[in-house]
């Protein structure tokens, strides 16, 4: 097995249990999921599901930078959402930090999320 390497930021809210923000195995990074924390403060941006968006994807990015990459190495996203009306705010947010070729991706409903948050993102990176 390749050996593993955690990767961790303080540009991105800490883990609230037990992950890493982020695991190396080899030239493959897999970021855990990020929820709309502020990591300054660790509270929950609650202004829109539009600021909830950016927050995470500035996380997602922080933890990349820190992995030695960025957002344009991600090649798999998956996005949880608390209500799918709002995927078209995660596709309108999506395409200012993305450019395509776009990273193949995943979308689901679920009933909740830590801290009550409205969106959940986890990710992988190739470096």
């Amino acid at each position: 097995m390749t050996d593993k390497q955690p990767i961790a930021t303080a540009d991105a809210p800490a883990a609230i249990g037990t992950y890493s923000q982020a695991i190396r195995a080899g030239d493959t990074v897999y970021l855990s999921g990020q929820i709309p924390l502020d990591p300054a403060t660790m509270e929950l941006v609650a202004d829109s599901i539009e600021a909830q968006v950016r927050q995470v994807f500035d996380n997602l990015a922080a933890v990349a930078r820190a992995a030695g990459g960025d957002l344009e190495r991600i090649v798999k996203l998956t996005v949880y959402l608390t209500d799918l009306d709002n995927f078209a705010t995660v596709n309108e947010v999506m395409a200012e930090y993305f450019n395509e070729p776009y990273p193949a991706r995943a979308a689901i409903g679920i009933a909740a999320l830590p801290r009550s948050a409205a969106v959940e993102v986890d990710a992988i990176l190739v470096t």
